[in-house]
């Protein structure tokens, strides 16, 4: 999730300080671990430097206000219209490392599959485990979350037993790609 676009939603709201800007945060988006307080006031600054924030004058306590100015709030708007962006297609870390172990000779990639598997169970157990916490304590947003997270890796447990079927239809690295002899070009792909 962007961080500028999140601050800026909640300062949508109100005005807000860093470390309220920090709980709210992570109140608002179920998030694993809490932001870096310094990350919350080098983003501000950012977003003050490009318009779409304000800094207040320190309170009593000493705390800064920041409110979002008419720009901020057409990006805030602009943002909640707009698809989140998804990974590119070719960059999913597992399906990418599992792809590498079978086209590598020498590389058990059934060991491979079965210990990815057995980490994503596990974590996919966990996740269940703690989803089933936060909807018993109505933590909405954090149950949001960790219901993409649960369906994520089911999908991933599904994708891994598949490709163990795939797989196990070319035995002995069947798929094992040697090393091309033709040496690419500097900055191009070599030619066909």
């Amino acid at each position: 999730m962007s961080v500028p676009q999140s601050l800026l939603a909640i300062l949508d709201q109100g005005p807000c300080y860093g470390y309220q800007l920090r709980a709210e945060h992570d109140r608002r988006t179920g998030a694993d671990q809490p932001l870096n307080v310094g990350q919350i006031y080098r983003t501000l600054e950012r977003l003050e430097r490009d318009g779409l924030v304000v800094r207040g004058e320190p309170d009593t306590q000493g705390h800064i206000y920041w409110s979002i100015t008419p720009a901020g709030s057409s990006a805030v708007a602009e943002w909640f219209g707009s698809p989140a962006p998804r990974a590119r297609a070719g960059r999913e870390d597992v399906a990418a490392k599992v792809a590498l172990a079978a086209s590598l000779p020498g590389v058990d990639v059934d060991d491979v599959l079965a210990a990815q598997r057995r980490s994503s169970a596990a974590e996919l157990a966990r996740v269940r485990e703690e989803l089933g916490a936060a909807e018993q304590a109505d933590a909405l947003p954090r149950a949001l979350v960790l219901a993409a997270r649960r369906d994520a890796l089911e999908a991933e447990v599904r994708w891994l037993d598949h490709a163990a079927q795939v797989l196990a239809q070319h035995p002995d690295h069947a798929l094992a790609v040697a090393l091309a002899t033709q040496r690419p070009r500097r900055g191009r792909p070599p030619r066909p």
